[in-house]
């Protein structure tokens, strides 16, 4: 397929940018004919994706974290369509949390990730879209590759944001402590496909395409990116103590036995508050409530 690098040189803490002389060799021992672009600002991965698949490659790869991944997705995507519903989605896990690589149990090496991009291996794969009111009060959509949520998660991801240079579980433990001694479970009201409206006090709920957030936690263990539906989960009265007392069930997916914590599936959800609540969208922060969410089935393919 013929390929084209969308590089976020900060990523990895900016060892990317640093090292891409070296990576770059790696890929070209590989791979003979592939473009190049690095990214700037926020949001530059999808118009850089975008420019590329309209110029004709069939084959886009995030190098980069879960930030990076979510951008190149939304580029996939022009008036609410996929560009080329036959083009593929590649990864470079360049990042310091990683949760979306985590799903297909792919680690940080580059040239095993190198070389799983010159097999015709390709699955199916959903993506999520959310229509949600940003910071400045308009509505906003958005299109996520692994998981939306909303509630603490979306507060958690503005301290993450002001202690950048701790990466993974650790950098989600210290973001999660800031904001668990901020946060009160909020009055959300929930409606999924056309089942009647839930109002629930809710510390987090997930809405999964893959398994992962908040640096390796097993949110949505069932969860599959080609199912066609969303795994949706709810946890209601968490506090520090249960992050801190629950930690291994919340990393191992047995969270889902635990008191607090409700399981759905829906291909649709609609979620409003009186109050502020804040979404995380792919580990970033875009708006806050209220939200649609709907599920895209087989929207691209996925290199694996």
């Amino acid at each position: 397929m013929k390929t084209f690098f969308v590089v976020n040189p900060k990523s990895a803490n900016g060892s990317t940018g640093r090292r891409w002389g070296e990576l770059a060799a790696t890929i070209a021992r590989t791979l003979t004919d592939f473009g190049v672009e690095f990214t700037q600002r926020p949001m530059d991965a999808a118009r850089i994706t975008a420019s590329a698949l309209k110029a004709g490659y069939e084959c886009v790869v995030a190098v980069g974290g879960d930030g990076t991944i979510n951008e190149v997705t939304n580029g996939f995507f022009e008036g609410g369509r996929p560009l080329n519903p036959n083009a593929a989605l590649g990864v470079l896990p360049r990042g310091t949390g990683g949760d979306f690589r985590k799903t297909f149990d792919w680690d940080t090496d580059f040239e095993q990730a190198v070389r799983r991009l010159t097999t015709p291996d390709t699955r199916p794969f959903d993506v999520g879209v959310c229509e949600y009111v940003n910071h400045e009060g308009r509505s906003e959509t958005r299109y996520f590759a692994n998981i939306l949520s909303f509630g603490v998660s979306g507060l958690v991801d503005r301290e993450v944001a002001r202690i950048k240079g701790f990466g993974g579980r650790l950098g989600f433990s210290l973001a999660s402590l800031r904001a668990l001694t901020k946060y009160r479970d909020r009055a959300v009201t929930l409606t999924l496909d056309d089942r009647p409206k839930e109002t629930l006090p809710i510390t987090v709920v997930a809405v999964g395409n893959g398994r992962y957030f908040g640096g390796g936690m097993k949110v949505t263990p069932n969860a599959d990116v080609s199912d066609g539906v969303f795994d949706v989960t709810y946890w209601s009265g968490y506090g520090l103590s249960d992050f801190v007392l629950k930690q291994g069930g919340l990393y191992s997916g047995k969270h889902l036995a635990y008191a607090g914590t409700q399981t759905r599936q829906c291909r649709a959800l609609r979620a409003e508050a009186d109050g502020e609540v804040l979404i995380d969208c792919d580990g970033e922060q875009p708006g806050k409530l209220p939200c649609r969410v709907t599920v895209v089935p087989s929207a691209i393919r996925l290199k694996v």
